[in-house]
């Protein structure tokens, strides 16, 4: 191994490390999995506005979020969120939900398969957030990560 890639490695490893921040307390429960129809039953039963929020440990984007959802759940108590873990083991996104949303006000699924995401309209990738109106309809889906002034366009057009 040369020197550059060496040092290339060790700069990766520090940096990986500095990423993450193990939990402060014990984790919270894995996300419970589910089904394509529970999640549209849910949906359809909702009086209030939804947002599934898709999400994944592996995904680098995902932790980049992460703040951005649990501030949008705090500021909005009249809109239920819900994350939906997508190809991921149970181990792995119970250590993601105690780093990043262990105190956040939402219910967290598992799709071990990651086809709900798919069949509800998107793609395959992560993150993805779908918007519903109360009742189910579907308002809006936004592929890739989210930010700011669209999480709060989008929340505002659902909460009408």
């Amino acid at each position: 191994m040369s020197r550059i890639t060496a040092v290339a490695v060790f700069v990766l490893a520090v940096a990986a490390s500095a990423c993450s921040a193990p939990p402060a307390g014990p984790l919270p429960d894995a996300p419970t999995p589910t089904t394509l129809e529970e999640i549209e039953t849910e949906l359809a039963a909702s009086t209030t506005p939804t947002v599934v929020n898709v999400w994944a440990s592996w995904c680098l984007p995902c932790r980049s979020e992460a703040p951005l959802i649990a501030d949008a759940v705090a500021a909005h108590p009249q809109v239920r969120f819900i994350g939906l873990n997508v190809r991921d083991s149970p181990g792995d996104a119970q250590a993601f939900l105690g780093e990043f949303l262990a105190d956040v006000d939402m219910e967290h699924f598992a799709d071990r398969g990651g086809r709900i995401p798919i069949e509800l309209g998107a793609t395959s990738g992560v993150p993805v957030t779908f918007f519903y109106r109360a009742g189910g309809d579907q308002a809006a889906v936004h592929l890739g990560i989210i930010d700011e002034p669209t999480m709060a366009r989008l929340l505002d057009e659902i909460d009408r």
